[in-house]
């Protein structure tokens, strides 16, 4: 398009540490969520190396205080059936638009389960009736991780397998799980405390209402798409249409009548078109040099679909083959390297390209930071990248 402005990548990169709280940190754990719009939550380690990674000083209970007893955040279920914790205003547009898309898929896949099982010939009168029978037994108790609730629903006690191609096994999974689910993805359910340590991933659930003081709003979720997308084009833009789909999970559809909606402006890219926010056409200025030790599934190493403008040729080292992004350095908006734990917990680095001798003395430092800050406690990754796996072996 004639007179279209072109956004570099050396831009792009300024952008991402400016608005992502990396060059420049922000003061509290709400604060660093609403920068990236939310923090990743599927493993329970990176919500809070997230949070470290952006709020000087931040100690595990910040984020806990935010999330249980300010409850200025919350854990939901939102894009792509992921879970992530985010400023509590900004809940009821994320399930809105995304995870009541979920609904109608899940009961229907749900209900086919349990016929093909033989839990009952009438899935959608089991689901349905368990589904009341769960929420009852969870109002009843308060709070409750999905083995107390089985004592409550026995035919949560039944389970589902999976299997691959070859006919092998792939995974048994509890009714329990899928019923908790399926009601996460209604918005009548949320994640609460873990029952353990912050490294735990069983949590308690507990009513959206009783939480949350409130059930959840339902808003138009055209309403709730444009305020998303609005919300991400503030923090990741540009972005392409790609990397609008694959970040919220909606159909193509939907991402161009939300763009439509916030009247975004097309932009030019090195490589491609991507779309800004009208108000956000004009230059931004460069930070100051800045390292970043970011966990697995940093919500900004997984912020956009076409990522070698800031991943470079590094996808095979610190991806896994699912997508999912491992442990990883940053210098200025690029990934350099990553890093690891060893058995003994030590944190140790790997630099995939030459930064400097200066600029690695700053990712040592900052390797011995965080080693400090986890205690010696191993937080090896959910969702090991292969050098994730290289560092931990040593």
């Amino acid at each position: 398009m004639k007179g279209m402005r072109t956004i570099s990548n050396e831009e792009r990169r300024a952008r991402l540490g400016a608005r992502h709280s990396l060059a420049v940190s922000v003061s509290d754990v709400v604060q660093a969520a609403g920068s990236v719009v939310a923090l990743h939550s599927s493993d329970p380690v990176t919500v809070y190396l997230s949070a470290r990674a952006r709020v000087p000083g931040f100690k595990q209970g910040d984020l806990e205080h935010a999330l249980y007893e300010q409850k200025s955040l919350a854990r939901i279920l939102a894009m792509r059936r992921t879970m992530f914790v985010v400023p509590v205003e900004m809940a009821p547009m994320l399930h809105n638009s995304s995870a009541v898309l979920l609904v109608g898929p899940e009961r229907r896949r749900l209900e086919k389960l349990v016929e093909e099982h033989g839990i009952s010939d009438d899935g959608a009168t089991w689901v349905a009736t368990v589904s009341e029978r769960t929420f009852a037994a969870l109002k009843k108790r308060g709070e409750a991780v999905a083995t107390e609730l089985t004592k409550d629903v026995p035919d949560l006690v039944n389970k589902i397998t999976f299997y691959r191609k070859d006919g092998s096994i792939l995974a048994t999974v509890g009714m329990s799980t899928r019923i908790l689910f399926l009601l996460a993805t209604e918005g009548r359910i949320i994640r609460g405390r873990p029952k353990g340590t912050w490294v735990s991933s069983m949590y308690r659930w507990a009513p959206m209402d009783a939480w949350l003081g409130a059930p959840m709003p339902e808003i138009p979720r055209a309403e709730a798409q444009a305020e998303v997308l609005r919300k991400w084009l503030a923090a990741f833009g540009p972005g392409t249409e790609l990397d609008m789909k694959w970040w919220t999970g909606w159909p193509v559809t939907q991402v161009r009548a939300a763009l439509t909606a916030v009247g975004a402006v097309e932009v030019g890219l090195e490589v491609g078109t991507g779309y800004v926010l009208p108000d956000d056409v004009e230059p931004a200025g460069a930070p100051e040099s800045w390292v970043a030790l970011l966990p697995s599934l940093d919500p900004t190493t997984m912020g956009w679909k076409e990522r070698e403008w800031y991943l470079g040729p590094h996808a095979p080292r610190l991806f896994d083959r699912n997508g999912n992004a491992g442990q990883t350095i940053w210098v200025d908006g690029r990934i350099v390297g990553g890093w690891g734990q060893t058995k003994t917990a030590q944190v140790r680095t790997a630099l995939l390209e030459d930064v400097g001798k200066e600029t690695a003395t700053e990712v040592e430092r900052q390797a011995g930071e965080l080693e400090t800050w986890l205690e010696d406690k191993p937080v090896i990754p959910r969702f090991a990248a292969p050098l994730d796996r290289e560092l931990s072996a040593r």
